[in-house]
């Protein structure tokens, strides 16, 4: 049964969308490093990483989150070579391998002042803070849009059709849109009304935050639910008719979660570039260049876990590095979960 596992995850990793990228360095050392984060916005914590490290080669694989932990589970399993540092923004998947045994303790400076939510047994380390937002089409909604989900639900009955046009993630291909639904359902007892009343206004569903976006940044679609607001916020500057609202009866926060797999073949490279994205340089240009808020407590602006709590406290739910997140990948809830979503899809439908 194990073989035939690792022969199936290889056969998926080798049908992977991985969109590769090399930087080369002035040494012959290379650094593998799996990804959710896109190519272009690793490139300065890339470049800036290469510069203290200039003899250091790097192999930069831009991949789907289950497409990361299938690539990692397979090698692994086959005794092959890993990447040598991941970071994905499904805090479930990431938790399950180093759980599993498919993490390696990276034992780096920072860690000694990382935030407890934040790390776990020196195998898993968050790296951001990052909300789950209401992105919609300022054209469409000249007086604000709606700022609750029960002002959501009332929104989708009340507009004409040919304005209700809302999107979210396909949670059966979305790890993080899977994370992010299944914490609302914890905080939002009504959720299936919500999905009900989506459906029933023509809910397009997507694999991933840019295809979301593109859409709602041109009008396509009015609303984008529960979207990854680090990507918002960064594509908000330069695309004017994209805004995002942080709802105010809860929001979810998640957090890039990395770790050094198991079988890495160059481990103290993977455990270098950890420390780096764990250090305040890689902190500051997490939050200032990539938009992606900050974890390190030495990271005060505006665009950090710090600010964001002091400024919105109890608003925001963000979920912990630990276990608890395995709650989500048991297969049985999860088929419950998913029994239940197509439920509300397909009832709004009939």
């Amino acid at each position: 049964m194990r073989l035939l596992l690792t022969l199936i995850l290889l056969t998926l990793a080798t049908q992977a969308r991985a969109e590769l990228r090399t930087y080369p360095g002035t040494g012959d050392q290379v650094l593998v490093i799996y990804s959710t984060l896109d190519n272009r916005l690793a490139e300065p914590l890339i470049a800036a990483f290469q510069a203290t490290r200039p003899e250091v080669s790097l192999r930069y694989e831009d991949l789907l989150a289950s497409e990361i932990a299938a690539r990692v589970m397979a090698e692994t399993d086959a005794g092959q070579p890993t990447a040598d540092v991941i970071f994905s923004s499904a805090m479930d998947v990431q938790i399950k391998l180093a759980n599993d045994g498919y993490a390696q303790p990276a034992q780096v400076p920072e860690a000694q002042g990382w935030p407890d939510w934040a790390k776990w047994q020196d195998l898993a380390f968050a790296l951001t803070f990052e909300p789950g937002v209401l992105v919609y089409h300022r054209p469409s909604f000249p007086d604000g849009p709606p700022q609750s989900r029960l002002e959501l639900m009332e929104w989708l009955k009340t507009a004409p059709a040919e304005q209700a046009r809302i999107g979210t993630y396909d949670i059966e291909r979305s790890n993080v849109g899977y994370l992010f639904l299944a914490r609302d359902a914890e905080h939002f007892p009504d959720i299936w009304s919500l999905l009900r009343a989506m459906s029933a206004a023509g809910l397009q569903r997507f694999a991933t935050s840019q295809e979301i976006i593109d859409r709602v940044a041109d009008g396509r679609l009015a609303l984008g639910y529960n979207i990854l607001g680090s990507y918002a916020a960064d594509q908000a500057r330069a695309r004017p008719d994209l805004g995002l609202v942080l709802l105010r009866d809860f929001t979810v926060v998640v957090s890039r979660v990395a770790l050094v797999p198991r079988a890495a073949a160059s481990p103290d490279l993977g455990r270098d570039f950890l420390a780096f994205l764990m250090s305040r340089e890689g902190q500051t240009i997490l939050s200032e260049k990539l938009r992606l808020p900050a974890v390190s407590l030495e990271v005060s602006d505006a665009n950090s876990a710090r600010a964001m709590i002091a400024a919105l406290g109890d608003q925001l739910r963000p979920v912990s590095v630990s276990p608890g997140v395995l709650v989500y990948l048991d297969q049985a809830k999860r088929r419950r979960f998913l029994r239940l979503w197509h439920q509300a899809l397909d009832m709004s439908a009939r």
